[in-house]
């Protein structure tokens, strides 16, 4: 049994098992072909957060898969009306799979510690793993190959940009980070990303126009998560020179393509003209959590 909490959880040749998976299977999906492999096998969605993106394309993906999925919310009563352990313990007798969508990191560990079953982490403060596999495999469909190549981060160093730049480490992508010092990858993250892939080829700069420069995709996220709204008119100050604009966007080369792992905040981290523009991937981006999620269930339910 496997949990996949983070990317550093994963081997790189386990990461290019599950894109091998997931090509094979959007392969497959796109010639109306739906091998109903998981028949029988429940699926939890565990959620703290709301999600449109990360709800639908696990659901979706498992029905393709032959299984069903149930959703929980609030109304479980995770982590107050009984014990971290009874409730993972328990829940996990039930199901084959849980994906958790949670407010701390700490949670989903919590819950993998106890768990019987698969947990695969759906997003928490920390990291979002499922996140960063797909972008990855986006940008390997966009340009052919991944070595080599350059992703270029600009904004705010959050759970998006830990994860991109653990799946980079792994598939030899060069990976910049333009942020205001305040807003950089703190020590404790840098040391663990030093001490498992020593080989990355990481740039921080304060600079976004440094960052882009070479760059084969440029991302951004929000500037204020959920849970950081009372901070907004300091973030949004302090994040406004980051913002992806087609200035910024015009020092990249022409072959860069422009991500975001969405909700995006129009008029705040990037442009109606970049979002909606010809280097914007943003739509096949998202519609690749579906298929990549797809080979990652495959892949963890078949250890």
């Amino acid at each position: 049994m496997r949990h996949v909490l983070t990317l550093f959880d994963l081997s790189t040749s386990e990461i290019e098992a599950i894109f091998a998976l997931a090509t094979t299977l959007k392969k497959a999906h796109a010639s109306g072909i739906r091998e109903p492999r998981f028949a029988g096998h429940v699926q939890a969605l565990l959620f703290e957060k709301p999600s449109l993106r990360t709800r639908v394309s696990f659901e979706t993906a498992f029905a393709h898969l032959g299984g069903t999925t149930m959703y929980l919310g609030a109304d479980v009563g995770w982590g107050q009306r009984e014990s971290p352990a009874d409730f993972a313990r328990v829940l996990t007798q039930y199901v084959d799979v849980v994906v958790c969508r949670a407010n701390e990191h700490a949670r989903v560990e919590q819950l993998a510690a106890y768990a019987s079953c698969p947990v695969i982490n759906g997003l928490t403060d920390r990291y979002h793993p499922c996140q960063a596999l797909a972008d990855l495999f986006t940008l390997l469909e966009v340009h052919g190959r991944l070595a080599g190549l350059k992703l270029a981060y600009v904004g705010d160093a959050n759970n998006v940009a830990h994860s991109l730049a653990v799946a980079c480490a792994h598939l030899q992508v060069r990976f910049a980070i333009a942020a205001p010092a305040d807003y950089q990858f703190d020590t404790a993250f840098l040391e663990l990303l030093e001490e498992h892939h020593p080989s990355l080829d990481l740039q921080v700069t304060t600079n976004p126009l440094e960052a882009v420069r070479d760059a084969d995709g440029v991302y951004t996220d929000v500037w204020v998560s959920m849970g950081q709204e009372a901070q907004r008119q300091e973030r949004i100050a302090v994040l406004r020179p980051y913002q992806v604009n087609g200035e910024l966007m015009a020092a990249a080369p022409s072959r860069a393509r422009f991500m975001h792992c969405l909700p995006a905040h129009r008029g705040e981290e990037v442009t109606d003209e970049v979002i909606d523009g010809p280097q914007s991937i943003v739509v096949p981006q998202a519609a690749n959590r579906m298929h990549l999620q797809k080979g990652l269930l495959a892949w963890i339910l078949a250890q």
